[in-house]
């Protein structure tokens, strides 16, 4: 049997590797914890049923365990070791499938600043290469991980958090920029290729959810046709301009609920159902319980709308 030499590279990555995995499991007082602005925390002890969520743009490294992420007919796993990027606000399903009270599920999300990601991009020498994708998952990046590190550094330093916070912040964005997700961002943050003119189409879906869905304005202002428009968003998306309205309407019409915003049907009709039936089929099918009860049950266990 041949023994595999431990490279100093890899002995760097299993040590920020553990400092991360040491970091989240201190600082987590909750299955998601805002430990800084726009830095999440996420645990699990155990396994968790499937639960449909949207994804805003985001990065997010896995220290421990493994998650399931459905989005569309895609279905992604990824574990320790692995940085998942969103670049585009995504309707997806998402089980922790490995945790337990010994090993808990740890990852640390950071919010995606679009703004904050073009300005540093400037600076940075041009690269053509882009890919088209609203979600990806690779193994970790050393350098990115290393950044990752640092910025959870200063929860146990809140001294030195408001001086060196945006400078980490900065750093952690220029790795991303740098790395295997870079072709995935760049094209979006450029306004260049299919994700950025899927990304116009999804932003104005999210504002004008209630309204009917106009797929020939949507291919118009992208230049496209309404055939090329669909294989467009599908490639991008992982699913129809029509199933993403669906999605976005159900998860704001939870929202609504639980923020004791009214009853199911006005709540069906002020995301733009016309049906009270249909809506509260639809909102079962996607979450399980008709709508008052799938509020009421979230209520009674305290249960975050959107976890990560």
């Amino acid at each position: 049997m041949t023994v595999q030499p431990v490279l100093p590279d890899d002995r760097s990555r299993d040590a920020a590797l553990h400092e991360l995995r040491d970091l989240v499991r201190r600082h987590a007082t909750e299955s998601i914890t805002e430990a800084l602005p726009g830095v999440l925390l996420l645990r699990a002890d155990a396994p968790t049923a499937a639960t449909p969520v949207v994804y805003e743009p985001m990065l997010c490294v896995m220290a421990q365990g493994a998650k399931r992420v459905t989005l569309g007919n895609r279905v992604l796993v990824y574990g320790e070791a692995t940085s998942m990027i969103v670049t585009l606000a995504m309707p997806v399903t998402g089980a922790v499938v490995q945790a337990s009270a010994d090993r808990p599920y740890l990852a640390v999300g950071f919010r995606l600043d679009p703004a904050a990601l073009a300005e540093l991009l400037l600076a940075l020498p041009p690269q053509a290469a882009t890919t088209d994708v609203a979600l990806e998952v690779l193994p970790v990046e050393g350098d990115l991980l290393d950044a990752a590190v640092r910025v959870l550094r200063l929860l146990d330093r809140p001294a030195d958090q408001p001086v060196l916070g945006p400078l980490v912040a900065r750093e952690l964005l220029y790795r991303l920029l740098n790395g295997p997700h870079a072709p995935a961002l760049r094209g979006l943050v450029q306004g260049r290729g299919r994700s950025a003119l899927v990304a116009r189409a999804v932003a104005w879906i999210r504002r004008h959810h209630d309204q009917p869905l106009r797929i020939a304005e949507l291919a118009a202002q992208a230049a496209l046709s309404e055939s090329a428009f669909h294989r467009s968003f599908k490639a991008v998306t992982g699913m129809s301009p029509l199933q993403y309205q669906k999605a976005i309407r159900l998860q704001e019409a939870r929202r609504r609920l639980l923020a004791g915003g009214g009853d199911a049907a006005s709540v069906g009709f002020s995301v733009g159902y016309g049906s009270p039936s249909q809506f509260s089929r639809e909102y079962a099918r996607l979450f399980g319980q008709p709508p008052a009860r799938d509020a009421a049950l979230l209520r009674a266990a305290n249960a975050p709308a959107t976890p990560y």
